[in-house]
């Protein structure tokens, strides 16, 4: 990665107005943490070349990680007037879009991605996650099936179906899903987290408990599976722990029991 970046300041020494070549300086910059030298970079390739659309969509994903969403929007926005036929653009816009509540906003954005690039996986599981969420279960199962079938090596895209699985009553298969995502990336939480409760619905609290327990180990600031394991440890007639886990989980979110 350093190697890039001294080929890329060197491309930039020999020939200052090159603006493909900060483009991807701003690129290795931002892998590399340096999010102030890659907004500069990105800033520096539009002063440049105005029509850069990459240059924009790529400060558009800066903009969306810093927080500053209104400009990551005008960005993306830029990227594809410039580049209509741009799938990545629509598909990153589409995620800003759902952040920002504007889920028509993002299944339209998904869906064109779909259309320019059929085999972008993630959009597939991106716009499954919008079905998923409205209802439609056999719409996102689709979804969900196209990305791993393009993308089979995403241990989220087995997670979310598993999910997908788990609502439709599918035991069998959501625990399949949540095995295949941990084998794929065993420090999945949401996986372990998900196969917890899971195994807790059916009556397994020994296996409930130990997913719960990597869940923690991988994350310590897990609210919700400090709350799970609290139940499943109160069941198993550990009543300090389980004390101590609800505190736990109050500590890191107290909405959790503000109800109570």
């Amino acid at each position: 990665m350093k190697g890039a970046l001294a080929d890329f300041s060197r491309a930039i020494e020999l020939k200052p107005d090159l603006a493909v070549a900060y483009n991807n300086r701003g690129l290795v910059k931002k892998a590399l943490g340096d999010l102030k030298g890659a907004m500069a970079d990105y800033n520096r390739a539009i002063e440049i070349k105005p029509d850069l659309a990459s240059a924009y969509s790529n400060r558009a994903g800066l903009r969306r990680a810093t927080g500053d969403s209104a400009g990551a929007l005008a960005d993306y926005n830029q990227a594809i007037t410039l580049n209509p036929k741009g799938a990545e653009a629509y598909n990153n816009r589409g995620l800003l879009k759902k952040k920002q509540r504007d889920a028509e906003g993002a299944f339209s954005d998904f869906s064109r991605a779909i259309e320019l690039k059929p085999d972008l996986a993630t959009a597939y599981n991106n716009r499954g996650l919008l079905r998923h969420a409205r209802g439609d279960l056999e719409g996102a199962l689709r979804d969900y099936d196209r990305a791993i079938e393009l993308q089979s090596g995403a241990a989220m895209y087995y997670n979310n179906r598993g999910s997908l699985h788990k609502i439709q009553g599918s035991r069998t298969s959501a625990l399949a899903d949540y095995k295949r995502a941990l084998d794929l990336k065993p420090d999945l939480v949401e996986a372990l987290v998900n196969r917890g409760e899971l195994k807790r619905a059916e009556g397994d609290l020994t296996g409930a408990l130990s997913d719960y327990n990597r869940a923690i180990e991988i994350n310590p600031e897990l609210a919700g599976a400090y709350s799970n394991r609290s139940e499943v440890k109160e069941a198993l007639g550990d009543a300090d722990g389980a004390m101590a886990d609800r505190r736990k989980a109050i500590e890191l979110d107290p909405s959790l029991f503000s109800a109570e």
